[in-house]
């Protein structure tokens, strides 16, 4: 277990830096010795996950392989990846798809800006305070709303972070009164969010279109931003309605 856990470090190690990075540094961030290291390089290497370079070691082709397959099992089309990209522009600020995962809500693609992301891929722990989270719980029935912030729990991230469930039932009837979900500094402090749902053909909502902003900026544009993510909402619903249709239209008789 040791062993994939340090595995594990070295491809973050490389991952999260712009620049080679050498087996000394690699030693480093996984605690351990030079020879342990060059075992793991050596198995990812052959792998395919890490390539050498004169700098240090860079991420290998396989990554790439890994980050197709993962857009495969969450339906994220390259349609879909580069309208995030057009929100992204569109509205100045990080833009974001998330959806849901054997019972998670999930942030499954987004963009970066300049500054650090509010929030990262992967499981979201904390739906009931971000704009995304706010939009897919307030599609679900109360019972299983309830259940799913039982398990998760309701933390405190902030001072602005709502916690108690009244609060938020009230918000969730906006939300879908509005069709739009917002947060204000209740996850980070001095970032804002606002989210929109995409819809299937039958209205069922599958996912959300969100945007990431520093606090300030989303009191000077936030009509800029709403019309944005609205817009990519219902473009993004037409991309997953022609990719359902396509996948049906391909599946075995």
């Amino acid at each position: 277990m040791q062993t994939v856990d340090r595995a594990m470090d070295v491809l973050e190690a490389v991952a999260a830096s712009s620049e080679p990075v050498s087996a000394k540094a690699l030693a480093r961030r996984a605690g351990c010795g030079l020879s342990t290291i060059y075992n793991l390089i050596n198995v990812l290497s052959a792998r395919g996950y890490l390539v050498r370079t004169s700098a240090g070691y860079v991420l290998g082709h396989q990554v790439s392989g890994l980050n197709r397959a993962f857009w495969q099992q969450m339906r994220i089309t390259d349609d879909l990846h580069g309208l995030l990209g057009h929100i992204q522009r569109a509205a100045r600020a990080t833009a974001y798809y998330s959806t849901y995962r054997d019972g998670d809500i999930v942030v499954a693609d987004m963009t970066t800006r300049d500054t650090d992301p509010a929030f990262q891929l992967g499981t979201d722990r904390f739906a009931h305070a971000t704009a995304h989270g706010k939009v897919l719980l307030s599609s679900w029935t109360t019972a299983a709303r309830r259940r799913y912030l039982t398990a998760t729990g309701m933390h405190r991230l902030t001072p602005n972070t709502i916690t108690e469930v009244d609060e938020l039932e009230q918000q969730f009837r906006q939300v879908r009164r509005d069709g739009l979900a917002t947060e204000l500094e209740e996850v980070v402090p001095g970032m804002a969010c606002l989210a929109t749902p995409v819809r299937a053909g039958d209205g069922t909502v599958v996912g959300a279109v969100s945007v990431a902003v520093p606090a300030d900026e989303f009191h000077r544009r936030q009509h800029q931003l709403v019309a944005a993510v609205r817009r990519g909402a219902h473009e993004a619903a037409v991309i997953m309605r022609t990719y359902r249709a396509v996948v049906d239209h391909n599946a075995p008789a």
